[in-house]
């Protein structure tokens, strides 16, 4: 055991080592990739961050229909900004963090427990973008065992979910002025004033391009 401990520690050391030698020579810039020891090292960190009764705790929330659906609304109001509509973490945000956001699609995620991914989805990870949904509360705990259902499914969202949850997700300040600007061009409407246009006069051209 002794042995064993030793050797673990040593382990530990030439990771960290390589670490700080990884962040001497590159720096702490977000937009390098991370490196095979950093990947290593912070899954790892996130595995042993879950306590083992967590790990092994089963889903307690039934997957029924309406449970689906309202977590499908739950992920796109807190998680698709980051993680992408379709789960596969290609979003603005998501290329810029690091550790990258990962694809939840993927074998990586998809091959943790249930109560691994509770977890991380209740109680956030440290050193990452991953905040903590959770308050402890019992209505909490409802809705992210509800989220760990709607994780193992994302590798089988139809089109019709993805556009769903794109259509339910927050909207940025430029979508939301192109919506209002199609709004008021099948309204009839000025784009500058909101008044009704003469009946006499064409409505203007709507445009989605700079000229």
């Amino acid at each position: 055991m002794k042995k064993l401990f030793l050797l673990a520690i040593a382990i530990v050391l030439v990771l960290g080592g390589a670490v700080v030698y990884s962040i001497i020579s590159r720096g702490l810039s977000t937009h390098d990739e991370p490196s095979r020891v950093e990947e290593v090292l912070a899954r790892s960190m996130r595995h042993w961050a879950t306590p083992r009764a967590t790990r092994g705790l089963a889903n307690p929330v039934a997957p029924t229909t309406e449970v689906i659906t309202e977590a499908l609304e739950h992920y796109a109001d807190h998680c698709a900004p980051c993680h992408g509509n379709n789960g596969s973490g290609d979003t603005e945000i998501g290329r810029r963090m690091y550790p990258r956001v990962p694809d939840m699609r993927a074998a990586a995620t998809q091959s943790l427990s249930d109560g691994e991914l509770f977890s991380i989805i209740e109680h956030g990870v440290r050193l990452t973008g991953m905040p903590g949904w959770g308050d402890g509360t019992p209505e909490s705990e409802r809705e992210s065992w509800a989220l760990v259902h709607f994780i193992r499914r994302l590798s089988k969202l139809t089109d019709e979910d993805v556009a769903r949850i794109e259509s339910l997700g927050p909207k940025t300040p430029a979508q939301l002025k192109e919506e209002e600007e199609s709004r008021r061009f099948l309204e009839g409407k000025d784009g500058k004033d909101g008044k009704d246009e003469p009946s006499h006069e064409p409505s203007k051209p709507h445009k989605h391009e700079k000229e």
